[in-house]
């Protein structure tokens, strides 16, 4: 019986990493990340999209490691940003991840919109890609919600206490993991990703 094949997730992102292997942990792959390869590049996002961001990740650390790579990018669209913080959901305060500063600056720049107004989403692209540079398979995935007003919930990571649910009237954070992984908008994509990528392993 062969070894399973090796899979780097392009990511550093724990919140990320968790929400991946709990999704794909029935494929028959072994899942490593970036941080088992110190000198992997950071790679700049510098796309104007979530598919040219993932894709770049994707082929760039596929190409450093050898193996097949999975990037994605994702993002939290605010209608009343006119689909802002967008690419730039991560570094939306000018710090990557600072996601209190980011979370902050989304609470200021809100805070005269009515509750109605306050509509968004969360949106995930996400891609398979081999050290040659092929995209193997891509896939994505997106999540209604609203922005609250006030912090709720202590599980995720990102926008996650600000973004409510309202089918269950409760933020991402509330919710927690389990649940959000059979709702989010990674979930989404990574589901329909599986359909692309589980025949290849076999």
């Amino acid at each position: 019986m062969s070894e399973p094949r090796e899979i780097v997730i392009a990511s550093r992102n724990k919140g990320k990493l968790a929400e991946i292997l709990q999704i794909y942990h029935d494929l028959p792959a072994r899942w490593t990340t970036v941080a088992d390869y110190p000198k992997a590049p950071e790679v700049e996002e510098t796309g104007k999209t979530f598919a040219a961001n993932a894709k770049k990740k994707a082929v760039a650390i596929a190409k450093f490691t050898g193996q097949w790579a999975l990037a994605d990018d994702s993002g939290l669209e605010v209608d009343a940003l006119k689909g802002g913080p967008g690419v730039n959901s991560a570094m939306y305060a000018g710090k990557h991840g600072a996601d209190h500063a980011n979370n902050e600056k989304l609470l200021k720049e809100l805070s005269k919109v009515p509750d109605a107004k306050r509509t968004a989403r969360y949106r995930a692209v996400i891609v398979v890609a081999t050290p040659d540079g092929e995209i193997l398979a891509e896939a994505d995935g997106h999540c209604e919600g609203m922005i609250g007003r006030e912090y709720k919930g202590s599980s995720g990571f990102g926008y996650d206490p600000l973004f409510v649910v309202p089918e269950f009237g409760q933020t991402m954070a509330e919710l927690g993991l389990e649940f959000k992984n059979r709702i989010s908008h990674r979930a989404m994509a990574l589901e329909r990703l599986r359909e692309q990528l589980a025949p290849r392993l076999v």
